[in-house]
């Protein structure tokens, strides 16, 4: 029934420059899953918005977190929320509805806001890889060199960058001729797939959004890259395994997320559009709309003395007033 709608739906869309909808069709179109898929993300979802939400609580109540580090967490949280709320809510209703029809104006907000906060993540964990530079390789200047201004400044301009590299991605894809088909073979409005939908020629669209994600994508990870080179090179200079170690320790959860975040994202948007695989790509999306966002309070939490301590604190003074 659900498939007749979808082929009724295409069939009367075919020849529309501007769809009124589009179809997703999600992780998997067997029936039988949809039940089991739902309660799986739902659970994940749920974990996602505790997690993180539990972190900016522990990082806010403890005056020992009031850091950079921790200051740059919180905002990490909150776009990780921000972020899985976007698309996990209706991959949702969809999956408990039958029906996988998004309007042309809600996919193309859900495009919007995907890479604004996309954007945003880049360039927070940019900033967040500058703050542990500073720290291991300039421990004398952190407090002149990682401010309250400055700090502000970094977590202000990632929100910004990723703004603006929204508006233009979302413009480019959005204001092009849809008339092959509007079904999209995703959980979420993504580029790569729409641009797969597009009448006509789209060179110029792929080579412009193409160019977009190197800036917003490529940029901030070559600034990651450097700013790693810098610290391990400090932590070669230390004579001691243990204090080598230890001073490692304090920023292998942002390397762990980064490798997550990053080459997820570096697949499947920096490479050319002629090998787009849909089935491949939209796997590896879970990876950072999904799985990072799930990942991040366990690995920061878990991994972190100073997280687990500030939570002994709180539960302490809740506990015994």
């Amino acid at each position: 029934m659900f498939r007749m709608k979808i082929k009724k739906e295409n069939i009367l869309q075919k020849n529309s420059t501007v769809p009124e909808t589009f179809i997703l069709l999600g992780l998997s179109e067997d029936s039988n899953l949809q039940s089991a898929l739902f309660s799986a993300f739902l659970t994940i979802y749920v974990i996602i918005l505790a997690g993180n939400l539990l972190i900016i609580l522990l990082t806010l109540a403890d005056p020992a977190l009031h850091t950079p580090m921790y200051f740059f967490l919180r905002n990490l949280s909150f776009l990780e929320i921000c972020y899985t709320s976007v698309n996990v809510p209706k991959m949702l209703e969809n999956l408990i509805s039958g029906n996988k029809s998004i309007t042309f104006f809600g996919c193309a907000l859900q495009t919007y806001f995907t890479f604004f906060l996309g954007g945003s993540e880049c360039f927070l964990l940019a900033s967040m890889a500058y703050d542990r530079y500073i720290a291991i390789c300039k421990p004398l200047h952190y407090t002149v060199l990682m401010s309250p201004k400055i700090y502000t400044f970094l977590a202000v301009a990632s929100w910004l960058s990723g703004f603006l590299m929204s508006f233009g991605h979302t413009s480019m894809v959005f204001t092009l001729s849809f008339c092959a088909s509007n079904v999209i073979n995703h959980f979420f409005c993504d580029i790569p797939p729409l641009l797969k939908l597009a009448c006509g020629d789209t060179s110029r669209t792929e080579i412009a959004v193409f160019a977009v994600a190197m800036t917003f994508v490529a940029f901030p990870f070559i600034l990651i890259l450097m700013s790693y080179a810098g610290i391990i090179t400090t932590i070669l200079k230390i004579s001691s395994s243990k204090a080598q170690k230890k001073t490692f320790s304090t920023c292998s959860s942002h390397l762990i997320v980064v490798t997550l975040f990053f080459g997820s994202a570096c697949t499947i948007y920096l490479k050319p559009n002629s090998t787009y695989s849909p089935n491949t790509d939209k796997y590896l999306s879970l990876f950072y709309t999904v799985v990072g966002p799930i990942l991040n309070p366990v690995i920061y939490s878990l991994r972190n003395k100073e997280v687990k301590g500030a939570f002994i604190r709180i539960w302490m003074r809740k506990s015994f007033g």
